[in-house]
């Protein structure tokens, strides 16, 4: 059986939202001795900030490990040790500016994680959605009169190749007559087809779906 796929817009806006993080975290090595700075580190750390806000939201535990960061102060919270590398002798600055990087990886761990978890939820979305009633259905509506006898109907229905039809009167559908009724109408309780009218067997009322419903 098909299923519906899942647009792809989600996938491709993680994959540039991870872009977009990981170039962050690559203009940040000017600040920790590798490569020649084009900025002031509190110009990066302003655009970083709305960086994660945009990507991460404002409620971001990142976000606030980030602005912790700042002041030295990210070890909780973003699983990151107060033991200074080896090589120690590291000014509170230099911490500060290790506790940003870490906080950037962070960022770009967190959103591979969420791109990750994207296939198994689209999988999770085809199978609650399925195919659409709208994909299957037919179109042609095939109905029969109420005053019809029930043999008339069973002929319509063997034309048709069907195992319903709607019951029509004059102004609009009434009901709906089935091939199960018909043979426990017609053999179960003796009932003569050619003189018995439809609207006697007739289920009422009529019960629509809407064709963006699924199947399943």
């Amino acid at each position: 059986m098909a299923v519906r796929t899942t647009p792809s817009k989600p996938r491709v806006s993680l994959d540039r939202s991870i872009e977009r993080m990981r170039k962050q975290l690559a203009e940040f090595a000017p600040f920790l001795g590798k490569g020649k700075q084009t900025r002031s580190l509190e110009e990066f750390d302003l655009e970083t900030e709305r960086l994660i806000e945009d990507l991460l939201g404002q409620a971001s535990n990142l976000l606030h490990a980030y602005e912790y960061a700042e002041l030295g102060e990210a070890a909780g919270l973003v699983n990151m040790t107060d033991e200074a590398p080896e090589g120690t002798g590291m000014d509170s600055q230099r911490q500060s500016l290790l506790q940003r990087g870490r906080v950037l990886e962070s960022c770009v761990s967190e959103l591979e994680a969420r791109r990750s978890a994207e296939p198994m939820k689209a999988k999770i979305a085809q199978t609650l959605i399925g195919p659409q009633i709208a994909e299957h259905m037919s179109t042609e509506v095939r109905s029969v009169p109420h005053d019809a006898s029930l043999r008339k109907a069973g002929q319509l229905m063997q034309q048709w190749k069907l195992g319903s039809l709607l019951v029509t009167n004059s102004q609009a559908y009434v009901g709906v007559i089935t091939d199960s009724v018909l043979a426990r109408e017609v053999v179960a309780n003796g009932l003569d087809p050619t003189t018995t009218t439809v609207k006697t067997c007739m289920r009422t009322p009529v019960v629509a779906i809407e064709g963006a419903r699924p199947i399943i």
